[in-house]
């Protein structure tokens, strides 16, 4: 499979009897970000699901490159309030690392200075990036991102995104993104896939803008769709676009 991590292949989804999704043919390939958008119902998390493995396929054909290292940061993380669990805790919770590698993570997202602090006492940007660092401390061939930058600010939602992205790019990482916000979906990106029960169009951003699968599904907010273009014509160092319209 090469830098291929994982390819599907005319796979199809039943859960229950309802046919949640239909002859799915993808690939992603090491250091590629690709986001999955489409309208609520439309299968992309069930398709994320299905691609790790979570769900098996009812028909058709998913590989998985062996050895495969996958993360996962989902769209929404509960917590108790009355729990007792600290950042530290949180990022030992599966395997215990020490310190110094604990703040180097951290670094990373740009939040060593919650090494100490309770859980349920951070915001909602700050979860993000200490979630996000937990997802990197096992250097995964793959970040997969739920809807994981649902409810930050704009702001931090450009610092995350260009954060993400500055880390693909210099460790090889494959990104998957789950999204619904066209926003994003000329950031940085590879590969944009249209999902509604199927994979209704695929390509580079600014070659899936001009679909008529993707108009149909997003109707006006297509037409802003090029607002956001991204020209790639400036670095991706995290706070470099902090505050900028796009």
């Amino acid at each position: 499979m090469s830098d291929i991590l994982i390819r599907a292949e005319q796979a199809s989804l039943l859960l229950g009897n309802r046919q949640v999704l239909r002859a799915v043919d993808f690939e992603i390939i090491a250091g590629e970000i690709a986001i999955f958008i489409g309208p609520n119902g439309g299968g992309k998390t069930s398709l994320v699901k299905m691609l790790l493995g979570l769900y098996p396929a009812t028909e058709g054909l998913i590989e998985r490159k062996a050895g495969l290292k996958i993360s996962y940061v989902p769209q929404k993380f509960e917590i108790s309030p009355f729990l007792p669990l600290t950042v530290k805790r949180l990022l030992n919770f599966t395997q215990k690392y020490d310190d110094e590698t604990l703040v180097e993570v951290l670094e990373t997202t740009d939040c060593e200075h919650l090494l100490g602090a309770q859980v349920k006492q951070l915001s909602g940007g700050e979860l993000q990036r200490v979630l996000l660092a937990r997802a990197m401390i096992s250097k995964p061939d793959i970040l997969v991102l739920d809807e994981a930058l649902q409810g930050v600010d704009q702001a931090g939602e450009v610092q995350l995104n260009n954060l993400i992205s500055s880390y693909s790019k210099q460790h090889g990482t494959a990104i998957l993104m789950v999204s619904h916000d066209l926003h994003l979906v000329m950031k940085s990106t590879d590969k944009v896939y249209c999902i509604n029960g199927h994979i209704c169009c695929h390509g580079k951003p600014e070659q899936v803008q001009h679909m008529d699968e993707f108009k149909d599904i997003f109707g006006s907010l297509a037409d802003q769709f090029a607002v956001y273009t991204h020209k790639h014509d400036h670095n991706h160092e995290l706070g470099h676009e902090l505050g900028h319209e796009h």
